[in-house]
């Protein structure tokens, strides 16, 4: 709907003024937010038809991976119990911090970057995109045929999860992957939920996120670890190769954005502990 009736338009040109910040051009924007409410494909459809250079392009890629389709993601994570205004503060502002950093740090910063070619004064808030039919069904019939495809790879998701368990090799990965976990602050029984949502992103591994919390793998505080790192790093197989294959380097798009997720983590549980100690304080007196 943001898309037919032209707000999504709207609201890209209202934040591109912006973007200079991020070292990116005005009409990225569009790129930027079309990603934050749609999701990576929309993103990356707009870039298509920019003439960005492989640094704006790490740069939007790296924002557009750490908060995209906010909406459908952050109501997978309220699901798991982590509040959806908490998804998106974390997210956003994963992104913003690692669109201003690496402008910061990544060489060719430019001085002065020209604003887009649209001034707001001239984008009607509420523009109809031609005919609501034909744009409604296309949207449908993709529903439908994610749908399907969603199903089937759930269904498989969790006989994998299942199987995992009972032969025992969950230990072994979650052995395996035990100091890279370490590192992130990420308890050891996340391991297998790591590996689904770097893999196939948050909406396909939903499924198995909740026949793990509903079996009682996880606790509270283990599931808002878990999904603040995922929530800005997952997804790191097909949607960082879309960008990787619009000419951003992939290596800066998932170093950054394990570096910024490793530091809020690691907050979370410094406040996590500092709250325990206060409320055992308090049992105490």
């Amino acid at each position: 709907m943001l898309k037919y009736t032209g707000i999504l338009t709207w609201i890209s040109t209202l934040v591109s003024p912006v973007f200079s910040w991020f070292g990116l051009p005005g009409d990225a924007a569009m790129a930027y937010v079309s990603g934050y409410f749609i999701n990576v494909y929309s993103c990356v459809a707009v870039i298509s038809t920019l003439e960005l250079t492989a640094r704006e392009i790490t740069i939007l890629g790296t924002m557009s991976l750490a908060a995209h389709a906010m909406v459908v993601e952050s109501a997978v994570q309220q699901k798991t119990g982590t509040a959806m205004w908490y998804s998106f503060l974390v997210r956003t502002l994963g992104s913003v911090l690692l669109g201003l950093g690496l402008n910061w740090v990544l060489p060719g910063r430019p001085d002065m970057l020209q604003a887009s070619a649209l001034s707001l004064a001239e984008v009607p808030f509420f523009n109809l995109q031609g005919a609501f039919w034909p744009l409604f069904l296309d949207w449908a019939i993709g529903l439908i045929k994610l749908g399907l495809w969603m199903t089937c790879l759930i269904w498989a998701l969790n006989v994998i999860q299942r199987s995992l368990y009972e032969f025992g090799v969950m230990k072994a990965i979650s052995r395996f992957f035990k100091p890279l976990l370490m590192l992130f602050g990420l308890p050891e029984k996340c391991s297998f939920l790591w590996i689904v949502a770097n893999i196939i992103g948050l909406s396909y591994g939903s499924a198995a996120i909740f026949d793990e919390l509903s079996r009682g793998n996880l606790n509270k505080r283990e599931t808002h670890l878990l999904n603040t790192h995922i929530g800005i790093c997952h997804s790191n197989l097909e949607d960082l190769l879309l960008f990787a294959a619009c000419g951003g380097m992939w290596w800066v798009m998932l170093l950054a954005r394990w570096v910024i997720v490793t530091i809020f983590v690691w907050m979370l549980r410094l406040y996590f502990l500092i709250s325990s100690n206060s409320i055992s304080k308090i049992k105490v007196e």
